[in-house]
């Protein structure tokens, strides 16, 4: 499938979004600098890590925190998780205040410790829940519903055209698929042919809602090829964003016919330097240090010699000592 305009605004119920690429709820990830750094790179729009709606509606300090909006964040989604609706309306009072602009249900996950709950990935299993849910949000918000979720639990429960109906029946506005079964987990290799199957139900059945696609966005390039393929209406980039945020830029240059700017190993340093930056604005140097290991060791995969650099980064405790540990790279 070829679309001229790969790249283009999408609209999710009340909401209008100016374009169609995003960065995925990643739990450990998208938190506020994150966040922060992926809209300067360019992402359209970006959703909160997974919050439990019981945690919401107990108002724990530390669920109600992973709501609050980046400062360049004009548009985000808060991205929910529940096995149940029991604390559903509780949450939503706690949720409405931070006015999001859209609310996105997680029914992808497949970690056991959120499953086992029957959260996540689990909630496939039970279709009539997702319209409980869905319908119980739209009744009691004027915000706009998305749900995201796999192609099934395992290869022999593959369910997702039923699951999205069923999201549909509730009033859901958006789609977004893991083009993966919740057994896969992670592993290649995601089945495209599932979000172009999806995207023309829709169409069939006349429903006027986006569908988004998830799963082996690893390049930019990625989201042409998922775009043209499948003929959905936008991407969301996952893991393929972590330790580059340069992603979301190089991927709309690419949907809109222009050349990408390459990434040097100077733009990589800087990038590192912000996003430390943004941490310690938002934790404290120490935690921020601590935190920012995993996401510099990501910044330099691929990138030969710097192993060194990596073993330093470990048992850097304060921004100097980043400073330092990073400083081979000018020469690089």
């Amino acid at each position: 499938m070829n679309r001229k305009n790969l790249y283009h605004p999408v609209t999710i119920g009340s909401t209008t979004l100016g374009g169609n690429v995003f960065l995925a709820p990643l739990a450990g990830y998208t938190d506020i600098p994150f966040r922060t750094l992926c809209i300067e790179a360019g992402a359209d729009f970006t959703f909160t890590e997974m919050v439990s709606a019981e945690g919401l509606a107990r108002e724990g300090e530390k669920t109600l925190a992973l709501m609050d909006r980046a400062p360049n964040e004009k548009q985000y989604a808060v991205q929910l998780f529940m096995g149940n609706t029991d604390s559903l309306k509780e949450a939503l009072s706690q949720l409405q205040p931070y006015h999001p602009e859209v609310i996105d249900i997680n029914c992808g996950c497949p970690v056991p410790k959120v499953t086992k709950t029957g959260a996540g990935s689990a909630m496939m299993k039970q279709p009539k829940l997702i319209t409980e849910v869905v319908r119980t949000i739209t009744e009691e918000t004027d915000i706009p519903v998305s749900v995201k979720f796999r192609t099934g639990w395992d290869a022999q429960s593959e369910n997702f055209l039923e699951f999205a109906q069923a999201a549909l029946d509730g009033g859901a506005s958006a789609l977004t698929l893991h083009a993966r079964t919740r057994s896969q987990g992670y592993a290649p290799f995601a089945d495209w042919s599932k979000l172009t199957e999806l995207k023309q139900y829709t169409l069939q059945h006349n429903y006027q809602v986006p569908v988004f696609g998830s799963g082996d966005l690893f390049k930019a390039e990625d989201a042409k090829r998922m775009l043209e393929e499948t003929g959905i209406d936008g991407v969301m980039f996952a893991r393929g964003a972590i330790g580059n945020p340069f992603i979301f830029s190089q991927a709309k240059a690419i949907l809109q016919g222009k050349e990408p700017e390459p990434i040097t190993v100077e733009m990589r340093r800087l990038a590192i330097l912000r996003h430390l930056d943004l941490m310690i604005d938002t934790f404290g140097e120490t935690t921020a240090c601590t935190l920012m290991r995993k996401h510099t060791c990501s910044y330099l995969k691929g990138i030969p010699n710097t192993s060194t650099i990596k073993q330093a980064v470990v048992h850097a405790s304060r921004r100097e000592q980043y400073l330092e540990a990073l400083s081979p790279l000018v020469d690089l």
